[in-house]
């Protein structure tokens, strides 16, 4: 792994250092105390996670991680300082990890946790991805949808995370502008039916809760990114692209509140 450590401190960048080494013997280290030289390296070589000191004289290391992921949107970023109040800010750049000084390899080794594999839960059989696009997984495979607008319906339940949604509602996200009639009614029922169909072929339709005039999934029973990224799973944080479900134009409130977090 290659690693990235700005720090103005010399003693400061050093210390960190040999906390790296040590917490992370096969790691590669380049270290700085210019922020300028540090984007320079940046833009040579592949880095794959930067340890960045918050306040580095004239120049704000929240600024520094910003063009950092402006050169690799997949690279790290380990906020270290010894200003617990900055932690709001450093997330909201979708930050993997914060460090607060004097950082000790223990300390380290428990934000380095995502460098050694995904913790998937093994008891969910589906998964769901919504940055990038939408699809739902069973056991590895994606299942396929007889109706584009059955699989627009469980993204929007997912989006949703579990609160019921009333047939109007959903008719009104599937359906911009459409009226209450009879056929719009019909057409729903043969869109739900075609999805309950769809997740019972694959064994899973345990997830979708219909009640009277309603619908909702149960996300106990999903692993989804976007679920993940809202508790804070680094994975899924540094995976966020600014494009959450980007195939669905409904989406814009979702993302307003990703955007904000």
């Amino acid at each position: 792994m290659n690693f990235l450590v700005i720090d103005d401190e010399p003693l400061a960048l050093e210390d960190l250092g040999e906390a790296l080494r040590t917490s992370a013997p096969d790691c590669k280290l380049s270290m700085f105390t210019l922020p300028s030289k540090a984007l320079a390296h940046a833009k040579e070589h592949a880095t794959d996670v930067a340890f960045i000191d918050i306040e580095l004289g004239s120049t704000n290391g929240l600024t520094l991680a910003k063009e950092l992921k402006n050169i690799n949107l997949d690279m790290h970023i380990i906020f270290v300082t010894s200003h617990a109040h900055y932690a709001v800010d450093a997330f909201k750049l979708h930050a993997t990890g914060y460090l607060l000084k004097p950082a000790t390899a223990q300390d380290i080794r428990r934000e380095l946790t995502f460098l050694y594999g995904k913790t998937d839960d093994s008891t969910k059989k589906i998964r769901v991805q919504t940055f990038g696009g939408f699809d739902i997984f069973v056991d590895g495979k994606p299942l396929s949808f007889g109706r584009s607008r059955a699989k627009e319906l469980l993204a929007y339940l997912i989006d949703r995370r579990g609160l019921s949604v009333t047939n109007n509602e959903a008719c009104a996200i599937l359906w911009e502008n459409a009226d209450n009639s009879a056929s719009t009614k019909s057409y729903f029922r043969t869109i739900v039916t075609s999805l309950r169909n769809t997740l019972k072929e694959a064994g899973v339709e345990q997830i979708l809760i219909k009640r009277f005039n309603s619908l909702a999934i149960d996300p106990s029973q999903i692993d989804c990114d976007l679920y993940r990224f809202l508790e804070g799973d680094p994975y899924a944080i540094n995976s966020y692209r600014h494009d959450y479900m980007s195939c669905y134009s409904w989406t814009e409130f979702s993302i307003g509140a990703l955007e904000d977090i």
